[in-house]
């Protein structure tokens, strides 16, 4: 005798449903060896990878302070400030 197939509840696949998605963000397949492996999705901040994010929006002190200066990019600063006391001086103080 077989047995008989229990169809699922609409909470039940609904629940299912949630459960898959959950993990598709959570994980992702790889090949290692020949073999298909589920492994943790990097990690990400608005869609781009963490350490390009901090390389975007990081400030200098920032970088240096987290020893990070070979993300340091000392020729724009030096640009950005140059433009900034330009524009000071053509402004006046009072």
């Amino acid at each position: 005798m077989t047995k008989i197939k229990k169809k699922f509840t609409a909470a039940q696949k609904k629940a299912r449903k949630k459960a898959k998605a959950e993990r598709q963000k959570k994980y992702m397949w790889v090949f290692m060896s020949g073999k298909q492996v589920r492994v943790k999705r990097p990690e990400t901040i608005d869609g781009m990878d963490k350490d390009e994010f901090i390389r975007r929006n990081a400030d200098p002190i920032w970088l240096h302070q987290n020893e990070m200066r070979e993300h340091m990019d000392v020729e724009n600063e030096v640009e950005k400030n140059e433009i900034e006391n330009e524009n000071d001086k053509d402004e006046c103080p009072f």
